[in-house]
């Protein structure tokens, strides 16, 4: 009676480790990217804008393994899962996860296909983690795990907002020093009266969901293991 249930186990668990291996890789590759292009000035460039330099490919890989990490959580969490508002943030989560590998293929020289990665990317993993958070929360066994997973979960949307809010303080304060203009392309510095914060709110949103993987990965690793046991 258990034999057909223990495949499916073990493949949960290869998926949540996958789901940490991938998301800590694209931390690291993000990491790198700041010592392999420091000319990206990381406090007002966005994530997306190594691409213009030596080291696109190192970026395409981050997007990858960001999108990994989604996909492979959904299948670690899929058996867990027991409300039907979590099961549409599973969808949503691998929706999120499209997004990021696509983003790894369209990067932000392609116009069109680097935006409807974004808005997948951007858009569907905030809604998948508070989904998750909430539905999981609900069970007994997630209890232990029910505060962390919910705070990184809204440390997510956070950042988004902040990344809103910081392009529109950094384009006003553009207009104004400028007479008005907007300048075509990213300037070498930011002018005096100009303030860059936008680059770390875009970071703080790849840390954020990075870390809930990791968060949600691990206690999905730790209760099979007690239920094994």
């Amino acid at each position: 009676m258990n034999t057909p249930t223990k495949p499916m186990k073990e493949i949960s668990s290869k998926a949540a480790l996958l789901a940490i291996a991938a998301a800590a890789i694209c931390l690291l590759l993000l990491a790198s990217l700041h010592i392999l292009s420091p000319e990206f000035a990381p406090a007002w460039r966005m994530v997306s804008e190594y691409a213009y330099g030596h080291y696109g490919w190192v970026l395409s890989l981050m997007f990858l393994t960001w999108g990994i990490s989604a996909w492979a959580l959904a299948v670690a969490l899929w058996s867990q899962v027991p409300t039907k508002a979590g099961k549409v943030g599973l969808w949503f989560l691998m929706i999120a996860g499209l997004g990021e590998a696509l983003a790894s293929v369209f990067d932000i020289t392609h116009d069109t296909g680097h935006t409807i990665a974004g808005i997948l990317g951007i858009g569907g993993f905030p809604i998948a983690a508070l989904l998750l958070s909430v539905s999981l929360g609900r069970i007994e066994t997630w209890q232990s795990a029910k505060k962390p997973i919910l705070w990184i979960a809204n440390l997510s949307w956070i950042s988004i907002v902040l990344l809103v809010a910081t392009l529109v303080l950094m384009t006003v304060q553009f207009i104004h020093v400028n007479g008005g203009q907007l300048p075509s392309q990213a300037p070498a510095s930011l002018p005096s009266g100009v303030i860059g914060l936008d680059g770390w709110a875009d970071r703080l949103f790849v840390l954020s969901n990075c870390l809930w993987v990791v968060v949600a990965a691990w206690q999905a690793i730790k209760l099979r293991t007690q239920k094994s046991s």
